[in-house]
């Protein structure tokens, strides 16, 4: 079976846009700002030969924030800054669609991993999903993927304890969830 392991974009890669853009949602290039070991973490994973999907929610395009050539453009940066560090990207896939739409692909629904699926021909049981939110917790637990919630956005260990859907695992950030996912892999 191919290694495959899912992420979340706002929070996991780059800084969580909620509360210091305009509309809390990333909408220009220089909202872009990557977390710090981000990008090396995401090199670790596809040195180590997994297949990387971003699966992210970005309802501020159907809010009128921003369009979707513009999330193209971001994608394309944040593409272009793992290439320059040496991993590449296997697909993004991305809802633009708000709650009250009733899409099957904005999270916590699992439209985008069963496209992935399909699309990519790949496993979905027993990998990994990196979240930063209730609802990647959620989709990741109801697409058969173990979960791993990290702390680098918008969610903090008080609200967890909250939560009925708990993540399998939770760490600081990506940099951490990637030397955890990897010890696994050694033994």
């Amino acid at each position: 079976m191919k290694k495959v392991i899912f992420l979340d974009r706002d929070g996991v890669i780059n800084k969580d846009p909620g509360g210091w853009t305009e509309h809390s949602y990333v909408t220009t290039l220089d909202q872009l700002i990557f977390l710090q070991g981000s990008i090396e973490a995401v090199k670790k994973l596809y040195d180590a030969g997994y297949d990387i999907v971003v699966i992210s929610n970005q309802a501020g395009i159907s809010k009128g924030h921003y369009t979707v050539e513009r999330l193209e453009e971001i994608n394309s940066k944040m593409i272009n800054a793992l290439e320059k560090a040496g991993a590449r990207l296997k697909k993004t896939y991305y809802c633009v669609h708000q709650t009250n739409d009733n899409c099957d692909c904005r999270k916590p629904k699992t439209g985008l991993f069963d496209k992935a699926k399909r699309e990519l021909g790949i496993e979905i049981a027993g990998n990994f999903f990196v979240g930063d939110g209730k609802m990647d917790v959620e989709a990741g637990k109801k697409a058969g993927l173990r979960t791993i919630l990290v702390l680098s956005g918008k969610s903090s260990m008080k609200d967890v304890m909250a939560w009925q859907i708990k993540p399998d695992f939770v760490f600081k950030d990506l940099k951490e969830a990637v030397q955890f996912i990897l010890k696994g892999r050694e033994t």
